[in-house]
């Protein structure tokens, strides 16, 4: 079974096709500055002997329609493709940010859905537009594949009201919605299940804080394998200092910044989620330019780390809280996997939480899963890459074969 997998931005296409009957990526790749007249098209294949080939072409994508149509253009080619035709798609899965409450499981692509997904577009204008844009490019290019969406939030739909809902009057629940939704459900998910696999036990059975933080970045209790509280909230601007984003903040800042620096909401708007976090405290949000300074002497780099690893610390406690009790602590997504400084600084001062790190295995370098405890901490702290692409690609398939198990037509 070959799925693509989709996650569709307003100006750009990531796509890679998996091989899921013999485990495998096959292709991969980005289309971005669409409708711009410096177009990227990158292609990625992987061969046989685990080596890779990577192929940029450069100049006009007129639109999505285009950028998908050449992507598959590459996937066929007799030169450098993977397929001989399109027509070898078992189905493309969509990555959709916002489902809302509507959504709380992977589902086949119709009409009714993507009114849904519509609906939701004010709790996520920026990327629910987007995402129905690659459902409509697909399904023309694709009409005889299944379509099937993966939901950024759907995760997180077990997480019980006392965590979800805000303190504000409950008719803004009743009749907009507004709650913690939470995002990154997709790697919360899969390094849950990985987490399990490691540690030979049952899901149902283990209490695990995960921790995914890249530019973007969120936190989740998960308990037996339900998420029961996470650090985004209603948008992905809530809770931990990001690259760009400000996380928590005193909700009355907005107004001070309105009515003492007379800024507009979308001035407010913009300074928050694309002027602050560690962009804001030091000057630039690339975590590795941070840490760098910061060992050139750079007080605001030093600060901004400690913020930002402080803000991970604090949650780390609460989900202890929350849970009662935890099997193991993960860290993932590019931050996560890579900055050992980060996930020292995150643990530090945690040893009555049961948690210690050892600094060789924190900084030994390691593509794959692994343990960064001591023997002696009685919480397991976990380094797990993930992989959202393939943990959507499972989603797809798995929706797949309950169709047919069940004869529902798509």
């Amino acid at each position: 079974m070959k799925i693509l997998v989709i996650n569709t931005g307003s100006s750009s296409i990531k796509y890679e096709l998996f091989d899921l009957e013999h485990r495998k990526i096959l292709a991969g790749g980005l289309a971005e500055k669409i409708g711009e007249e410096s177009g990227v098209l990158t292609y990625r294949t992987v061969l046989p002997n685990g080596k890779s080939t990577k192929k940029v072409e450069e100049g006009l994508i007129a639109d999505h329609h285009e950028g998908l149509n050449r992507i598959v253009g590459l996937l066929v080619d007799p030169k450098c493709g993977v397929i001989a035709d399109k027509s070898e798609i078992s189905a493309v899965g969509h990555r959709v940010v916002h489902g809302g409450e509507a959504f709380h499981s992977t589902v086949f692509i119709d009409e009714d859905v993507i009114a849904a997904i519509k609906e939701n577009i004010p709790l996520a204008p920026l990327h629910n537009p987007s995402n129905l844009m690659g459902i409509e490019v697909a399904g023309s290019i694709f009409p005889d594949a299944p379509q099937v969406a993966v939901f950024d939030t759907a995760f997180h739909q077990t997480i019980p009201m006392t965590a979800f809902l805000y303190a504000i009057p409950y008719e803004m629940y009743e009749r907009h919605k507004v709650r913690r939704y939470g995002f990154h459900g997709t790697s919360h998910a899969y390094v849950s299940e990985r987490a399990a696999e490691y540690l030979g036990r049952p899901l149902t059975e283990l209490n695990l804080i995960t921790i995914h933080v890249g530019n973007g970045a969120s936190m989740a209790a998960i308990k037996n394998g339900k998420s029961v509280d996470t650090s985004m909230g209603m948008t992905p601007l809530a809770g931990l200092v990001m690259g760009t984003r400000s996380g928590d903040l005193d909700p009355a800042l907005p107004f001070f910044m309105g009515d003492h620096l007379g800024m507009s909401f979308q001035e407010i708007d913009w300074l928050l989620n694309k002027e602050s976090g560690l962009k804001g405290l030091c000057g630039t949000n690339d975590m590795r330019e941070v840490i760098e300074n910061m060992e050139k002497g750079d007080k605001r780099a030093a600060v901004a780390l400690d913020v930002y690893a402080y803000r991970i610390k604090k949650y780390i406690g609460a989900y202890f809280a929350a849970l009662g009790g935890v099997d193991a602590v993960i860290f993932t997504a590019g931050v996560g996997e890579h900055a050992p400084l980060i996930r020292e600084k995150s643990c530090q001062g945690l040893n009555r939480f049961g948690i210690e790190i050892d600094t060789k295995k924190n900084t030994a370098a390691s593509g794959s899963i692994r343990e960064i405890n001591t023997r002696n901490s009685e919480v397991k702290v976990l380094v797990i890459p993930t992989n959202e692409e393939l943990k959507i690609a499972r989603e797809t398939k798995k929706a797949i074969e309950e169709n047919e198990l069940h004869h529902f037509p798509p």
